[in-house]
């Protein structure tokens, strides 16, 4: 995997990748820290003072950096996709904030959306078929992205965390496959909820190949060689 290797040995790259997924990423979630805040959280930078924030904000931060150093161990290790992987990630996305472990217990709803995710019953089950369906599926990898991206959400398998968990998962598939990872801005955040809501797994898909080609460029900039 020549790009998580580059990622992994290009210290200005890797902060720079981190920094503007944990951003954004949290940002689309309601986060109100700034850019500048989030680098000053992940890499001690403390020359910058962070004044009025919820520690649920820093937290996040925090958890979403710890959280991508697991998806980095599961694929330098080449661990298998499993649920067990899934719900480290999340548990990592919640620590200190909720602290929760496994699949939600009660019924969640997804803000803005009409779309009631599944009772939490049914959820295990639902997994279950998601993870072996994944991993034998092998139709374009952004289609199978895309497709199971939506599917994700939909079954909304957590209490809170949700959106970065399917998020991180979008990166560690294409990572998986030696392609550049994406980073969706806060910026399009109601774009990607619209193909989250139509179910457009085609439009998400060809979206998420735009913003692999745009990273990749970036990552040109850093001294990667394709």
């Amino acid at each position: 995997m020549r790009i998580l290797e580059f990622i992994l040995s290009q210290k200005e790259y890797l902060e720079d990748f981190i920094t503007r997924s944990t951003y954004h990423s949290n940002a689309i979630e309601g986060s109100t820290l700034t850019y500048a805040e989030t680098y000053a959280i992940l890499y001690n930078d403390n020359s910058f003072k962070i004044e009025g924030k919820e520690p649920r904000e820093i937290y996040e931060a925090i958890n979403h950096k710890k959280a991508f150093e697991l998806v980095f161990k599961n694929l330098k290790n080449n661990e298998e996709f499993d649920e067990r992987f899934i719900k480290k990630l999340n548990e990592i996305i919640n620590r200190d904030i909720k602290d929760t472990e496994g699949y939600r217990t009660v019924q969640v709803f997804i803000q803005g959306s009409e779309h009631i995710p599944p009772e939490p019953e049914k959820v295990p089950n639902l997994m279950m078929d998601y993870i072996y369906n994944y991993n034998h599926d092998e139709q374009d990898i952004f289609t199978k992205i895309a497709k199971y991206h939506i599917d994700f959400e939909k079954i909304h398998p957590f209490e809170d965390g949700n959106g970065r968990t399917g998020r991180l998962l979008i990166n560690y598939e294409l990572l998986k496959n030696d392609l550049p990872p994406v980073v969706i801005a806060k910026e399009d955040r109601v774009k990607y909820f619209e193909f989250l809501r139509n179910n457009d797994s085609n439009g998400l898909a060809e979206w998420l190949k735009d913003l692999s080609t745009s990273e990749e460029e970036r990552m040109e900039k850093f001294g990667f060689n394709n």
